[in-house]
């Protein structure tokens, strides 16, 4: 049965192909009000999605050599019709040229093509058109700017006749985001307008819990939902247009949000698809345009964080996302990450987004997180689903409490991960002393049926952190910059294994981590470990 649905989704995708293709479907997408262009909104608005530098210069390059080049690849082909290399050309760069560029491209696809009217190709080429009209539209005589604003109401109308179609979620907003700043532009409120704000209304039911968090609980998403509503607002704002509340309220407690894992803690935490990131500037942003977040919440999204002045504890105490929101979930529940006076103590080991490759998979594994491990599995189960991998089956919390005083820290909480396939339930537990400045860990192992298996718990490190192990081969010490720190364990064995880093995007290198290993022969497994700063 899955051949069969396959062999006639291939059909239908094909069949839909020469209908997008063909005189009837561009008819169709071709009724347009061709109003003129009102609101041209301010470029500088896009400075938080995108880094530019105002070096380039237009003259320096021929129409014929760019658009006619035969080794483009897919990211550069992508990079190429998008046109947000406008945003880096030099202000000073010929009108003339620039409008050139564009009509070359408005010549060669009047039609749709399946390539370069790609929806999320097609959303931000829309965006950066409007946005940069001081080059692309400005001073154009009245025949271009006819082409011009065909061609945008034309995209707009594929992209809403597509947007259904978009999978990706985030995809789904860019797309949004384009169709509200058309309707803005060409004071089409009720084509353009009101459907983007609709349909962005329903994306955002349909994505985020109650206080606004991704329910794929991903920090970047979190981070690029509030850069593209934010952005959104201010087109609002400064077209002179009734901000809809429901904007203002989802900024609100995606704000909040922000504030939770990054502000109040200015570090990257390395959870769910999570990487290093540039954020600074984004605040930079964010004060510019008079957005203060705040929130001294200490639980979010699935997160607990601690901290005080110089010591933050950050633990994933929260449930595997419905498997739709996973394509880039880990599976690292109960992991945790340690700062110490801002600098990474103990880090998991960050997430390889590129889809189709090995080590996305690696980095998805909860070996590669700060946890507990039965028999070399991981806590889920994936399935791989066009190049992702997907959620089969996820973990569920089942308890969770914690203690925050000034002298004493505690999280504890249990999964059930490890319950079907080895009746086992992983608890763990974590306090802090402030005063000694020692972190003493609980990982326990409750088995329904006592059988025996191997074990493995992990803690990694940033490349920079160095590991020694002591000639007694009961301590390893942890050098952090100018801070030195001790990791014991009663009981059991440890040992230093390398690994891979992945925090940062898309790249890897070599890291350290501790591991402690064993056999699990008792219906009730204790396993105690201690991290103490010398």
């Amino acid at each position: 049965m899955i051949y069969i649905n396959q062999f006639f989704l291939n059909i239908f995708n094909q069949l839909r192909q020469i209908y997008l293709c063909s005189k009837l479907y561009d008819k169709r997408i071709s009724k347009i009000n061709n109003k003129d262009l009102i609101y041209k909104p301010s470029p500088h608005f896009l400075s938080s999605l995108f880094k530019y530098d105002k070096k380039i210069k237009i003259e320096n390059f021929s129409v014929d050599a760019v658009w006619k080049s035969e080794k483009l690849n897919n990211k550069e082909f992508k990079r190429l019709n998008n046109f947000f290399w406008i945003l880096s050309l030099d202000l000073k760069s010929s009108k003339k040229t620039v409008q050139s560029f564009i009509t070359y491209w408005i010549n060669k696809n009047q039609k749709y093509d399946n390539r370069s009217w790609n929806s999320d190709l097609t959303a931000k080429r829309i965006i950066s058109w409007l946005s940069c009209h001081n080059l692309t539209y400005d001073e154009s005589d009245k025949h271009y700017k006819n082409s011009f604003n065909i061609l945008i109401q034309k995209q707009t109308n594929h992209l809403i006749n597509e947007i259904k179609r978009s999978e990706l979620i985030d995809d789904k907003l860019i797309i949004c985001a384009s169709i509200i700043l058309v309707g803005l532009c060409y004071k089409n409120e009720r084509s353009y307008l009101s459907f983007g704000s609709n349909l962005l209304k329903k994306i955002s039911k349909e994505t985020l819990d109650n206080y606004c968090f991704p329910k794929s609980r991903n920090v970047k998403q979190l981070v690029f939902y509030l850069k593209y509503f934010v952005l959104i607002r201010e087109w609002y704002k400064e077209s002179q247009t009734e901000i809809p509340e429901y904007i203002n309220e989802t900024i609100h407690y995606l704000g909040q949000g922000y504030a939770f894992i990054w502000q109040s803690i200015n570090c990257d935490l390395l959870f769910n698809g999570n990487t290093n990131s540039s954020n600074e500037s984004f605040d930079g942003y964010l004060e510019r345009l008079g957005y203060k977040f705040k929130n001294e919440s200490q639980e979010l999204g699935g997160y607990i964080i601690f901290k005080n002045k110089k010591i933050c504890l950050a633990m994933d105490i929260g449930s595997t996302p419905n498997a739709k929101y996973t394509k880039d979930y880990q599976a690292g529940a109960l992991s945790f990450e340690i700062l110490s006076n801002g600098k990474k103590l103990i880090s998991n080991c960050g997430y390889y987004k590129k889809a189709n490759n090995n080590l996305n998979r690696i980095s998805k594994s909860s070996s590669a997180q700060n946890t507990l491990t039965i028999d070399d599995h991981s806590s889920c189960q994936f399935n791989k689903i066009d190049n992702s991998w997907i959620i089969k089956k996820g973990i569920k919390i089942l308890k969770k409490d914690s203690i925050f005083k000034k002298d004493y820290w505690k999280i504890n909480a249990s999964h059930n991960g490890y319950q079907k396939k080895y009746n086992s339930i992983h608890e763990r537990e974590i306090e802090f002393y402030p005063e000694q400045m020692t972190f003493i860990g609980k990982d326990t192992i409750l088995k329904k049926k006592n059988y025996n298996y191997k074990f493995d718990i992990r803690f990694h490190f940033e490349p920079t952190v160095k590991l020694m192990k002591t000639q007694d081969n009961k301590t390893i010490l942890i050098e952090l910059a100018d801070e030195g720190w001790k990791f014991t364990c009663e009981n059991h064995d440890i040992n230093i294994d390398n690994g891979l880093y992945f925090g940062n995007k898309n790249l890897y290198t070599d890291n350290q981590n501790i591991f402690i290993a064993g056999i699990s022969n008792k219906q009730t497994e204790n396993i105690r470990w201690e991290i103490k700063k010398i």
